[in-house]
């Protein structure tokens, strides 16, 4: 009876009183009360889930205590950071091993031909090969004290990750070498490092080391190479005292001669990555395996959220109870397909082929030609595929390049607009209506499977990236770095889907900003020089005390050289360069990639550089225009004619000029942050013209030289 009672009190009808009530009603009652159950429970056992972010995104980072204004990720436990993920994983070669029993010996390494299927190499035969590699070089000379940087001088594939691990296995370096250095950086850093042997991809890159050293002291003996190569090679080695020797060779020698492996200590150094820079020599940030696998913990650490359903969805009894508390794992497993194409000489790749090898999951190498891409995706079809900003820009400038009448650019902004609205309800999927019906398309471009991206290295345009957010459909971060503290230090979270920021600190390290009072930057005010502290910051600069002084103080903070602004959730937004301001004639400091990046925003706009002068009152810029958005944008207005002839043009100048300023304005800046006058230059500044760093830098000093002809006929026009 007192459970009769309750029901009564709470108003809820006992059994035997609803069946009475449900005989009761009229039989189409009852079949459109059924209709209305069962759509119910199939919108609910359907509808998007959002996903659960691992904290509260209107406070993702805390100011610690005494910390001169220095923040921490909400996700680091204490104030100490962290400084791995798992315990049997502190050590690169650590990383490999626990793939290796992750993956359960699956396939590891796969490269294709044209035309062809992936190949792949088990995770067993690639630690054999590195096992047999690098008992090659320790039975060569290779010691782990005097004699132990190994060249990597290669694109992505196999052989690289090979090589890598070989010196892994047996607690020597690698350093990377890239062609786009030139012969006077890779000799320097042959030279800098005391490299003896260097593994190649093809003949071409050995006649380049060969040209570095020719005629001259130099400490190579070997030179390792991936491809076939003919006699004349070997003759032209020897000539300079270096032998050329296949890479199946060296590891039959090391099958002949197998040495037991010698790990490394998280102390250890694993890597001297040389950063190109924009003036000088190269420098060689060394990077141990602490640095590296703290950097790989932090991001595995971040991706660690679920999705979850709604708690509303607790209250459907008749939905299944194992739907209802599902879990579907965001962090990487064996199952997942990374795409590997960003060049490996650069940290930001490693990092994320070292979180990839933890898991067990595999590696898929592009087939060395950029433009083969999207061939290469389609047949890989990854799960993981890491971008960089203009990778991005070209899908975006693509995708509204195809929406060429009113009707369709109504609907793919329509589109975009309601998968933006989930977006900002933390909802990310690929299986809603605008999906099947506008953006399945780009997704399969992809290989339709990815579910994880990530961009850096340099910034992306909020537009573009809550665009692409949108018709992509997966889990897409942004972080930021540089190579001195490994890759990343701050990373945008799961569940926050905004752009026009890089996220929180990383768990792995703190930064706080810090006074620039020259630019009227204060700490006090939430803004500064970005500065990160961390076990993810490297060792400093190969045998250059000098420059280590400049990038870390005396109290272990890394100096970005980047202004950032804390937001309200504790998010850093990146304003300002510090390195390459300067000042104009009546002294007012100018910081030429903030208006840069600013001014890239117009539509027929691809490049620009902004030069000031101390004896000039103005700013002036070279425009590179877009050459696939030009076209239409001039013949709105009226101007047709071929690309140069439309650099050419007086009119269509004047009307670029006009929409930059007006961003400008837009923007924030202040009238002498503008441009006076601009010339349209018709060739893209790139890293083959000597314009660009590797990684896509500007080379200021260069870019100034190039232009002094034309900077000089801007200011003679303005002065007239």
């Amino acid at each position: 009876m007192q459970a009769q009672d309750l029901l009564r009190q709470l108003r809820i009808p006992e059994m035997g009183d609803v069946r009475q009530y449900m005989r009761s009603l009229p039989t189409n009652t009852l079949m459109g009360m059924g209709a209305i159950a069962a759509v119910t429970t199939y919108w609910f056992a359907t509808r998007p889930k959002a996903l659960k972010p691992p904290c509260d995104l209107s406070l993702q980072s805390v100011e610690i205590e005494g910390g001169e204004y220095a923040r921490k990720s909400v996700l680091m436990e204490g104030d100490k950071p962290m400084t791995h993920f798992y315990d049997d994983t502190q050590t690169m070669y650590e990383v490999f091993q626990r793939g290796l029993h992750m993956s359960n010996n699956g396939p590891c390494l796969g490269s294709r031909k044209p035309n062809q299927p992936y190949e792949w190499l088990s995770y067993k035969e690639v630690a054999d090969k590195a096992e047999y590699l690098g008992s090659a070089l320790l039975h060569r000379g290779h010691t782990q004290d005097d004699d132990r940087f190994i060249g990597i001088f290669a694109q992505n594939r196999p052989e690289w990750t090979v090589a890598e691990l070989a010196c892994y296995t047996y607690s020597l370096v690698c350093v990377p070498l890239y062609d786009t250095l030139g012969t006077e950086a890779i000799s320097y850093i042959i030279d800098k490092a005391a490299i003896s042997t260097i593994v190649c991809d093809v003949p071409d890159k050995a006649r380049l080391i060969l040209d570095c050293v020719s005629g001259r002291e130099h400490t190579i003996r070997i030179i390792i190479l991936m491809e076939p190569f003919d006699a004349d090679l070997v003759a032209r080695g020897q000539k300079c005292g270096i032998e050329i020797i296949s890479m199946k060779e060296m590891e039959a020698v090391g099958k002949a001669n197998h040495r037991k492996p010698v790990p490394p200590t998280p102390e250890d150094m694993a890597i001297v990555c040389f950063t190109s820079g924009t003036t000088g020599n190269p420098k060689g940030a060394m990077l141990t395996h602490r640095n590296v696998v703290s950097n790989c913990a932090a991001f595995i650490k971040i991706t660690e959220g679920r999705f979850w359903p709604s708690p509303d969805d607790v209250l459907i009894s008749f939905l299944p109870l194992a739907h209802m508390f599902e879990r579907v794992h965001c962090e990487l497993t064996r199952n997942d397909i990374h795409m590997s194409y960003l060049p490996l000489a650069h940290m930001f790749e490693r990092v994320v082929e070292g979180v990839v090898l933890c898991h067990g999951a595999r590696i898929g190498y592009f087939q060395g030609d950029i433009r083969l891409l999207m061939d290469d995706l389609k047949t890989l079809r990854p799960t993981v595929f890491p971008v960089v900003p203009r990778l991005l820009n070209r899908m975006f400038d693509k995708i509204f390049g195809q929406a060429n009448t009113p009707l369709k650019r109504w609907l793919l902004d329509f589109a975009s607009r309601r998968k933006e609205a989930e977006l900002r309800s933390g909802v990310v999927r690929t299986d809603s209506m605008w999906d099947k019906l506008i953006f399945r398309k780009v997704q399969s471009s992809l290989g339709g499977r990815v579910r994880l991206m990530i961009t850096g290295a340099a910034p992306v345009s909020p537009t573009v990236l809550t665009f692409l957010r949108a018709a992509l459909g997966c889990q897409f971060y942004e972080g930021y770095g540089q190579t001195e503290c490994t890759a990343g230090c701050t990373m945008s979270m799961p569940g926050d889907w905004t752009a026009g920021h890089v996220g929180p600190p990383l768990p792995c390290n703190l930064v706080k900003l810090v006074d620039v009072s020259e630019m009227h930057y204060f700490a006090a005010n939430g803004e500064g020089e970005v500065c990160v502290k961390g076990p993810n910051v490297f060792q400093g600069y190969l045998k250059d005390d000098e420059k280590t002084m400049e990038a870390i103080d005396k109290d272990g903070w890394l100096h970005t050289g980047d202004i950032g602004k804390w937001l309200p959730n504790g998010t850093l937004k990146i304003v300002d360069r510090k390195k390459h301001i300067f000042k104009l004639a009546q002294g007012e400091y100018i910081a030429p990639e903030k208006i840069e990046n600013i001014y890239i925003r117009s539509d027929p706009v691809a490049q620009a550089f902004i030069h000031g002068d101390s004896l000039q009152a103005y700013l002036v810029a070279i425009i590179v225009p877009d050459t696939d958005f030009l076209p239409g944008w001039a013949k709105k207005r009226g101007i047709e004619g071929s690309y140069s002839d439309m650099c050419k043009n007086k009119e269509l100048k004047n009307a670029i000029l006009e929409d930059i300023v007006r961003l400008g304005k837009e923007g924030g800046l202040k009238s002498f942050e503008q441009v006076k006058d601009i010339t349209l230059h018709p060739e893209m500044f790139s890293v083959q013209n000597g314009l660009l760093t590797p990684t896509l830098k500007a080379k200021r000093n260069e870019l100034r030289s190039y232009f002094r002809q034309q900077i000089d006929e801007l200011y003679s026009r303005i002065k007239m």
